[in-house]
């Protein structure tokens, strides 16, 4: 059973990382600026859903809209079979799964341009939110619902304060990034909650000490929080699943 839900977890991981690309060109631009409508050649982007969904190339140059095709396939494919891996048959892993593709596509995103959208990251929260809402009161478990909420708002509120004391840091994309992904981490209880946020700050922090001693930015220069915040979730969510099933 584990082999069959790992397998079709990472179908629907490569499927949906195949889709990716197209929206992570839309999505990089500079908060001043509309989301882009044409490919990197001037080409308008057509296709279902206006435009947001498609092959990662565009049809009249072949010009790759974004981030390459399998690179980011296969990473939303190892993402999503490890969160099955760890899971299980569970009900909440469908949430995950849920999650997996709008938080890969976010990295990319703030890699790109350092920018962490309201549009997908408002949405990560709220779905999040409900449907382990739904989860808890499927299986019994409101209590543990409840926590997971508050472990959202905890999280963000950690984030609001770093950014108070410090704005030039980080900004309000990665707060309201940290309550969705408090939500997640904070289902599987207080200390995944701590482990996961812990690990995004200090997994950033080393990168950005490797940087500096390779002398490969500046002190002054400022890199994206949001992948590092992402990664440290999903190790995360990765614990706290295998030591609840």
């Amino acid at each position: 059973m584990s082999v069959t839900l790992i397998t079709l977890a990472a179908a629907y991981g490569a499927a949906a990382g195949l889709l990716i690309p197209r929206p992570a060109h839309r999505f990089s631009v500079p908060a001043e600026e509309d989301w882009r409508t044409h490919c990197p050649d001037g080409h308008a982007l057509t296709g279902p859903a206006s435009g947001w969904l498609g092959r990662g190339r565009c049809p009249d140059c072949r010009a790759p809209y974004g981030p390459a095709t399998v690179p980011t396939a296969t990473a939303t494919t190892l993402v999503c079979a490890a969160l099955a891996a760890a899971t299980g048959a569970r009900p909440e892993l469908a949430v995950w799964l849920l999650m997996a593709p709008v938080a890969v596509l976010l990295a990319l995103v703030d890699r790109r341009v350092q920018r962490l959208p309201d549009a997908l990251t408002l949405p990560l929260a709220g779905a999040t939110a409900t449907a382990l809402g739904a989860v808890g009161w499927l299986t019994g478990e409101p209590d543990t619902a409840l926590r997971a909420l508050l472990g959202g708002l905890a999280l963000a509120a950690c984030y609001l304060l770093l950014f108070l004391v410090n704005p030039s840091g980080l900004g309000l994309g990665d707060v309201k990034l940290a309550l969705g992904l408090g939500v997640a981490l904070g289902w599987y209880g207080w200390s995944t909650l701590l482990t996961g946020g812990a690990a995004g700050i200090l997994i950033g922090a080393l990168y950005a000490t490797f940087l500096l001693v390779a002398r490969r930015t500046g002190r002054k220069e400022t890199m994206p929080l949001g992948p590092f915040m992402i990664i440290g979730a999903f190790c995360g969510l990765l614990l706290g699943a295998a030591a609840a099933r």
